[in-house]
């Protein structure tokens, strides 16, 4: 179950936003009476409630807005048990001084926002004796281990414990931790109203990540990285999963770059089957996994995990999807796919894309220059393939009949940006932008007016996708599906 949080300034929206998410599906809602900017009139609030609710009062130091005297809080607070109310939210501090009253049921509650404690035990275990029928535990995650902690703690409670961590590292555990025990989880209204670091919106976790089909055998996929935010992962794959009626979710995980030897360590705890990996991790996780496949230890780096016997299974569909795309484009343009053997191919930029692409077309016979704007990783990169590097400056100046644009120059929101200039593309050059968002980009627009070959960067970004998709769940992924799904989520036109 999902209990949405409302915090509102005046008791008009509460209730109109109560009423609203009832009728959306929700069954539960915290009334965050801190939030209130006028005398709280409580019988408004509870009179007519359409669904069971929560009443917290947060001070600021537990990330509240009740500034008036303890005293007059915990007025408020026994009022709301004396009016029946189902739940009522008590830090541990001040339970011992409110008593349990009618059926009203005491959430004994524990805040930290800097730190998730080592002693998480010793909480909880101070909050359970304090007469209370469920135990809320929320901590700020530092590191991705706090996850693992805080969602083992709420399966091994004795007293029914909802238990997360905020901050976006915290994230995958205000999803998972029904599958581990907790009787819910919070959400907020709105995503742009979030009343705690990391919430996430009630048509988040009901629509992408399907919180309430979660159970203990569901099985944990997801993308790890950092930042994470911006990864559309998620919508991708759980809408897919959902399409084939599949028991999977697929989870954001942002793992800062001194904690990735950790997160693999306790993924199997997790329940973790398979993962997609993404910047700063694709090199990294090379020597924590068990076997690597040839392609993506030629490209040395991996973008894809899937765990079998014995440990992780590393490949890169990147490489795949795009080499993929790039014998088409050559099929299409030469008449051969074979063509793209003597073919003169730039690379712009030097990250891991870069490196796959470039390894693909060095591989394939191609004759590849890399040209970055950090010279020094360009040039390590064109050491690592065995191709040529060239100046970001004097880009312009190479005769080439392959572009490839692994940059994020022209990425939305930059949409009047282009790696290349438009005067220096060539009829007939085949042109591939790997930025998806836009999937015409101001590069691909302005190689077509002049006679290019283009190729979007949705094609890739679905093509691994789907392969990853294909390891994930062993079936056929539906690729119309992921490509209406990433063109409403990019605002893009339908293919």
């Amino acid at each position: 179950m999902i209990c949405v949080s409302i915090g509102r300034g005046r008791h008009r929206h509460v209730v109109l936003e109560h009423q609203h998410l009832v009728e959306r599906g929700a069954q539960l809602v915290e009334l965050r009476l801190d939030y209130l900017r006028t005398k709280v009139n409580l019988q408004r609030l509870i009179e007519k409630r359409p669904c069971p609710v929560v009443i917290a009062i947060r001070r600021e130091q537990d990330g509240g807005r009740f500034k008036q005297d303890e005293e007059a809080r915990q007025v408020m607070l026994r009022s709301a048990i004396v009016a029946g109310v189902e739940y009522i939210d008590l830090e541990g501090d001040i339970a011992e001084k409110i008593p349990r009253y009618g059926k009203t049921k005491r959430i004994i509650s524990y805040h930290d926002f800097r730190k998730t404690p080592e002693d998480l035990e010793a909480v909880y275990d101070r909050l359970a004796a304090l007469d209370a029928d469920i135990v809320k535990i929320a901590t700020m995650a530092n590191h991705a281990s706090d996850n693992v902690r805080m969602l083992e703690l709420v399966q091994s409670a004795k007293i029914p414990t909802v238990g997360m961590c905020m901050g976006d590292i915290g994230t995958p555990s205000r999803i998972l931790c029904g599958k581990f025990g907790s009787p819910f989880t919070y959400a907020t209204f709105n995503h742009e109203r979030a009343l705690a670091p990391g919430q996430l919106s009630f048509d988040e976790m009901r629509d992408i990540y399907r919180y309430d089909n979660i159970t203990a055998e569901t099985e944990i996929y997801g993308v790890v990285g950092d930042p994470i935010g911006h990864s559309l992962g998620p919508l991708i794959h759980n809408v897919s999963f959902a399409e084939q009626k599949l028991d999977k979710v697929y989870v954001p995980f942002r793992v800062p770059r001194e904690d990735v030897t950790d997160f693999l360590r306790d993924a199997p705890k997790l329940g973790l089957h398979g993962m997609s990996v993404t910047i700063p991790h694709k090199s990294a996780v090379i020597d924590h996994i068990a076997k690597i496949e040839e392609s993506a230890a030629g490209v040395g780096a991996v973008n894809t995990l899937v765990h079998g016997e014995g440990g992780f299974v590393g490949s890169n569909t990147d490489f795949s999807a795009a080499m993929a795309c790039l014998r088409k484009a050559a099929k299409e343009r030469y008449g051969k796919e074979e063509d793209l053997s003597g073919k003169t191919a730039l690379i712009l930029g030097s990250g891991g894309v870069a490196r796959a692409i470039a390894f693909g077309l060095h591989a394939a016979g191609a004759d590849v220059v890399v040209s970055g704007r950090n010279t020094e990783t360009a040039e390590q990169l064109a050491e690592s393939v065995g191709c040529g590097v060239f100046e970001w400056r004097e880009r312009h100046e190479l005769d080439v009949e392959i572009i490839v644009n692994c940059t994020p120059i022209g990425m939305h929101p930059k949409l009047d940006e282009s790696p290349y200039e438009r005067q220096s593309l060539g009829p007939g050059m085949i042109v591939f932008d790997t930025v998806y968002n836009p999937a015409n980009t101001l590069l691909l627009k302005d190689a077509a007016d002049v006679g290019c070959h283009t190729v979007s960067g949705v094609d890739m970004f679905i093509g691994q996708a789907a392969l990853q998709y294909q390891l994930f769940a062993g079936q056929e992924p539906p690729i119309k599906l992921m490509r209406e799904t990433l063109a409403r989520a990019t605002s893009a036109v339908k293919y």
